[in-house]
């Protein structure tokens, strides 16, 4: 499975033309993705034929802020149509915010969502883990093994992989790192800025650099390749 991240209903048919199987709709890169207008999805949705994942965050960094205003921004986003979320917050010591997470699932309703990239930047990977194991509607946690992204973090995905299938791998995902990562037992990958025209966000995502990325997660794993991964 192949997720692009999208800004807008032009990203989000380039992504598909590309070959993507669903987008992670957010705003503001510079703050690291927040929730998009419901305008926006509202478009998406009408634009593209594909799964839309909607970004639940109101402000840069991981803590969940103002929890009414964060419960009235899903609620909108519901409204505005969409189906599918990306979540995820910390408190200050760097565990999950399990009563903030979960005032939004409330809104959510049995949606099917995403842990973010919180989880890579938690004080105790493994108590993250636990702690988010078994909520409801979660079928993805997003993650590159280490805060600085999969160029640091890929031992601890191949270490994860075969016993968290909720991995999707992303954050500075690269071409290089999917046979490994395959081989490991990674079925879902996630792509930002690496399939946009010089790797910037302002410019709208390229689907000849999403089809490569595609053909890449396409090619079957060698047995050399799955021994490498041990």
């Amino acid at each position: 499975m192949l997720e692009v991240i999208a800004l807008d209903a032009v990203d989000a048919r380039l992504a598909l033309e590309g070959g993507a199987d669903r987008v992670e709709l957010v705003s503001d890169m510079a703050a690291d993705g927040l929730s998009p207008a419901p305008a926006t999805v509202a478009a998406v949705r009408a634009a593209a034929g594909l799964p839309v994942r909607v970004m639940v965050r109101t402000a840069a960094g991981f803590a969940a802020g103002d929890l009414r205003s964060l419960r009235r921004t899903a609620k909108d986003l519901r409204a505005a149509g969409a189906a599918e979320f990306v979540l995820g917050f910390l408190t200050p010591d760097g565990a999950v915010d399990l009563p903030a997470v979960l005032e939004v699932l409330e809104v959510l309703d049995g949606a099917p969502w995403t842990f973010h990239r919180a989880i890579d930047h938690t004080a105790d990977r493994h108590a993250a883990w636990a702690a988010i194991t078994g909520l409801p509607g979660l079928d993805a946690v997003l993650t590159s093994g280490a805060p600085t992204g999969l160029p640091d973090g890929l031992a601890t995905l191949l270490a994860e992989a075969p016993t968290r299938p909720q991995v999707l791998a992303g954050g500075g995902l690269r071409h290089e790192h999917v046979a490994p990562l395959r081989a490991a037992g990674v079925t879902a990958f996630h792509s930002g800025s690496a399939v946009r025209e010089g790797g910037t966000w302002t410019t709208p995502v390229d689907p000849v650099l999403v089809r490569d990325l595609r053909l890449t997660l396409d090619t079957p794993v060698t047995g050399s390749q799955r021994a490498g991964s041990r």
